[in-house]
């Protein structure tokens, strides 16, 4: 067995057994590591040089995490969550629950696509928009797993499709760039015209979990979280209309600059410090409420980091070539065998280093020969890499399409993020690329 499809294989089930996922990552880096035939140092310099790949990211998620727990103390967010319960009679039956659920789904969904192109702040906005509607969704007796589903898709199926924002990135910068370097003559036109297919999987995967999997209700407790002296619904009511003023500037502000100085970090801290000169919370509670709000997202962070360091031991293993080469050996002379392999060995790839950006290199330099030698079209081509590439973001524990979902969901602790993020996601999207993926290959 190839050392990357046993360390992924330790990751999952390690996961699925309820094992902390930061201890999964290290524990099968160990194993792959060791199972390739490197030397413990070896293995735990790679692990050790990769853990700064993931520090900038991890920073980020936690000074967010600590601006959202200061909206959240402020008030605001339980008055607004207040005001739309009494405005929708929610507490008095839900005579139009269908329409309300799917009318909040679709504002997420909106607010997940603009945040990969028209305000392209990637998953900052969840734990800042998510965790205030939590006690709307309890009411309304929402399966979050579905939220998760509606949330996963906005971020990634836009920069796989749309070459605007961080779709520009992936499909010009990233995807286009690698194919020309090894050997295809494709134009930027042709890039999301031969995404397409992979994407209505993709749709068709959102359909099934809105209207089928997720369609039951499902129960949640309020549980309102103490930051502070006080808590949100104690706040809520002595709110003076020139703080929300202030709250709506410090929402503003906190996306402005980021966009500004293309930092997460400044905006949030932006974001705090507005928040804490402007009294909705008193000054000596700042320190606290700070470090609740970095609690809050540490393990999102401490999953980026420790991914970092899977993925740098796997790729110093040589091990991700040999899975390549390997399967190449057992496909023989069969198009229809060998797609299906290169978009399993892309899944095996992604899962492990968790971002569809980082794989793309790995995956061309190593595809477009074989797809070429199988004789696939350009446009065939370009949709075997990026599928290959994009599977395995969206059911990846160490990714921030599984993480960030988590981030704003598990606010109350009523959100798991394997069984409640991972696994959906996994099911109704990483399958559902591999068959139209697949399709696109054949067809194209």
């Amino acid at each position: 067995m190839n050392a990357v499809v046993l360390a992924i294989l330790v990751m999952v089930t390690l996961s699925l057994m309820r094992v902390s996922v930061v201890f999964a990552l290290i524990a099968a880096a160990l194993v792959g590591g060791l199972y390739a035939g490197m030397p413990l140092g070896e293995i735990l310099t790679a692990f050790n040089d990769g853990l700064g790949n993931g520090a900038k990211v991890a920073i980020s998620y936690a000074v967010l995490g600590a601006f959202a727990v200061a909206l959240s103390r402020s008030g605001i967010t339980q008055l607004l969550s207040n005001k739309a319960i009494a405005r929708l009679g929610l507490d008095d039956g839900i005579p139009n629950r269908q329409w309300i659920v799917f009318t909040l789904l679709g504002v997420l969904l909106a607010a997940a696509v603009s945040s990969q192109n028209l305000i392209p702040v990637h998953i900052a906005f969840i734990p800042v928009l998510v965790p205030p509607l939590l006690k709307l969704m309890n009411h309304l007796q929402l399966d979050r797993r579905a939220v998760a589903c509606v949330i996963t898709f906005g971020i990634t199926a836009p920069y796989m499709l749309l070459p605007v924002g961080f779709g520009s990135i992936f499909l010009h910068d990233i995807l286009l760039t690698n194919l020309n370097e090894n050997g295809l003559d494709v134009t930027a036109g042709m890039v999301p015209m031969a995404m397409i297919v992979p994407i209505g999987g993709m749709a068709l995967g959102l359909v099934v979990a809105l209207l089928f999997s997720y369609r039951r209700k499902r129960d949640y407790q309020d549980i309102d979280l103490a930051h502070g002296d006080e808590t949100p619904s104690q706040a809520a009511q002595h709110l003076k209309p020139w703080q929300m003023l202030v709250l709506a500037a410090a929402l503003v502000g906190t996306v402005t600059v980021q966009l500004f100085t293309g930092s997460m970090v400044i905006g949030g801290l932006f974001g705090f410090a507005l928040l804490s000169v402007s009294g909705v919370f008193r000054w000596h509670e700042q320190d606290d409420i700070f470090t609740e709000g970095m609690r809050m997202m540490a393990l999102v962070g401490f999953i980026m980091i420790s991914a970092a360091g899977f993925a740098s031991v796997m790729q110093a293993s040589g091990q991700v070539e040999a899975l390549v080469t390997s399967s190449t050996e057992v496909i023989g002379d069969n198009k229809g065998l060998a797609a299906l392999i290169m978009l399993l060995v892309g899944l095996f790839i992604t899962m492990g280093i968790g971002s569809s950006f980082s794989t793309i290199p790995i995956i061309a330099s190593l595809y477009v020969p074989l797809a070429l030698n199988f004789g696939f079209s350009p446009m065939a081509t370009i949709a075997l890499v990026g599928a290959a590439a994009a599977l395995g973001d969206a059911g990846s524990p160490a990714s921030d399409s599984t993480l960030g979902p988590t981030a704003g969901l598990n606010a109350d602790g009523q959100h798991d993020h394997i069984w409640d993020s991972v696994v959906p996601t996994f099911l109704h999207y990483n399958i559902p690329l591999v068959a139209f993926g697949w399709i696109a290959a054949m067809t194209l």
